[in-house]
């Protein structure tokens, strides 16, 4: 049966970039080892100062980032000395384990003219593999199966469903796909994962007789198979996996230890988590514990 409905609410991720927050949620913190989800734009209207929409330099512990674009382009940096511009179709997956920071800029309106707009996961990482070594990679578009079928066409991201895989690396079992279907097409979700839940990026669909629309996701619980039928051009992102048990999460960071998140604080707060090299002269402070600043990057509140 369905599980729940989680409806996107509204949040801030810097001075002009809003995002619909999917992930976390109170009732439903993870989907598999999904722990955070946003959806960003599209931005159709650039301000005035295209540079308010950038993420400046910002810690992450615990988890890997995954950043995905239908359109538009970023420029990603890393304290490892990366640096990659991520163009639609592509998957940036940074693996923070012990410590990473990162920024993610906009540094080219001719880029953004026709829409920004993205989605970014993030992915907890298994106990062993939370203080591993920071990680960086990006997969073109190519690297990235395609299947296509009457009316449905469909991207593997990263993991494995529906027979696809790719060599997208992961720490644990895991799917992630973008799917378009056109009006009247009819899909099920891949049956090989204990936690599935699809997200609406935009369209509608219908699932037992019952519309759903643009900035929902459906969490399904293990063993149900649901028909899901387009209503209209819909794409979805689909997600899901096996549970790695429970996280701490808060600000930026994700941990299986609350003390982890703690030492984390310090670590961002004493300059020991370093700044990318080629974008160190500005940042995000450690938010204070008792409020929820405006601004900076991605935040899911305190939850525990």
């Amino acid at each position: 049966m369905l599980d729940l409905v989680i409806e996107s609410r509204t949040a801030a991720i810097s001075e002009s970039m809003k995002v619909q927050r999917i992930l976390p949620f109170r009732q439903r913190r993870m989907v598999g080892p999904f722990i955070f989800m946003d959806h960003a734009g599209p931005v159709t209207n650039l301000p005035a100062n295209p540079q308010s929409l950038d993420v400046l330099p910002h810690p992450h512990i615990g988890l890997s980032t995954v950043s995905y674009l239908f359109g538009g382009q970023v420029t990603h940096r890393d304290s490892l000395g990366v640096q990659q511009i991520i163009r639609p179709g592509e998957v940036n997956w940074m693996t923070a384990g012990s410590g990473i920071s990162h920024s993610e800029r906009f540094e080219d309106p001719a880029a953004l003219t026709g829409g920004l707009e993205m989605i970014q996961t993030w992915v907890a990482l298994p106990e062993k593999d939370e203080e591993s070594s920071p990680e960086f990679d990006n997969y073109s578009a190519d690297r990235l199966p395609v299947f296509t079928d009457k009316g449905i066409w469909m991207r593997l991201i990263a993991g494995e469903a529906y027979g696809l895989r790719n060599d997208v690396k992961t720490k644990s079992p895991l799917f992630y796909l973008h799917v378009l279907l056109e009006q009247g097409a009819r899909f099920g979700l891949p049956k090989e994962h204990s936690e599935r839940a699809f997200y609406i990026v935009n369209g509608s669909v219908e699932v037992s007789g019952v519309k759903y629309s643009k900035g929902q996701m459906l969490v399904f619980t293990k063993g149900v198979d649901p028909l899901i039928t387009a209503l209209e051009t819909s794409t979805l992102m689909l997600l899901g996996g096996e549970p790695l048990g429970d996280r701490y999460i808060w600000w930026n960071f994700v941990s299986s230890r609350k003390e982890r998140i703690e030492q984390a604080k310090e670590d961002w707060k004493q300059g020991r988590i370093i700044l990318p090299p080629n974008d160190n002269h500005e940042f995000v402070p450690l938010p204070d514990d008792s409020s929820k600043p405006a601004g900076g990057p991605p935040r899911p509140e305190p939850l525990s």
